[in-house]
């Protein structure tokens, strides 16, 4: 998850980034009004216990934290599976207990794979996840963001890969005793291999 691969991960591992700071920010503020209330007795009986609540409840916080959500807000707007100028590759994740099965939508002569999803590097690719049983979670972390697979619904992220190579997925929600193998393989590829990828003529 901190080494992405794709700009929507970035800005993930971004966003993670900024939280930590934050978090870290509120927390030594906190630490050093507990460290002076230890090392100088009756220090904060100086002020009122509505001044400590409005300055330690609302003005030291507030801003902190709308920051992020702003800076949230800003980057999810970002990566929401809009169409574009170009029409993304759409590829159906369908899970099933355990595993995955992978459709490739613009492409009907294309045969399903298993456990391995197949997309063109350095191009919009839309996952349209959806399950047969249970609620899972699709999530390739070098990739984007996760989202639920669950039944009679369809829900799409976009990923986009930099560069070609292997990514592992998991399946980020509780889904049964076969939760922990249910585990795939996105593999990127240039476009001309992703094709053949997909027709079972790659070497």
């Amino acid at each position: 998850m901190l080494a992405p691969a794709g700009p929507a991960a970035r800005d993930i591992a971004t966003l993670w980034w900024a939280m930590l700071v934050g978090g870290a920010v509120l927390f030594l503020l906190v630490m050093g009004l507990f460290a002076l209330t230890m090392l100088k007795p009756g220090f904060g009986s100086r002020y009122a216990a509505k001044t400590w609540i409005v300055a330690g409840g609302l003005l030291m916080p507030v801003p902190v934290l709308a920051l992020l959500l702003f800076f949230a807000f800003a980057m999810g707007e970002r990566h929401l599976p809009w169409r574009g100028e170009h029409n993304p590759v759409r590829i159906e994740a369908r899970a099933h207990m355990w595993y995955w099965e992978f459709r490739y939508l613009d492409y009907p002569d294309a045969e399903p794979t298993i456990g391995v999803m197949h997309m063109p590097a350095r191009y919009d690719v839309d996952v349209i996840a959806t399950s047969d049983n249970v609620i899972h979670g699709f999530w390739v972390p070098r990739l984007g963001g996760k989202v639920d697979a669950t039944p009679g619904h369809e829900a799409v992220v976009r990923l986009y890969a930099d560069r070609p190579g292997a990514y592992g997925g998991i399946c980020a929600e509780f889904c049964g005793t076969g939760h922990t193998t249910m585990t795939f393989r996105v593999e990127a590829h240039t476009p001309e291999n992703f094709r053949a990828a997909i027709s079972g003529s790659a070497p």
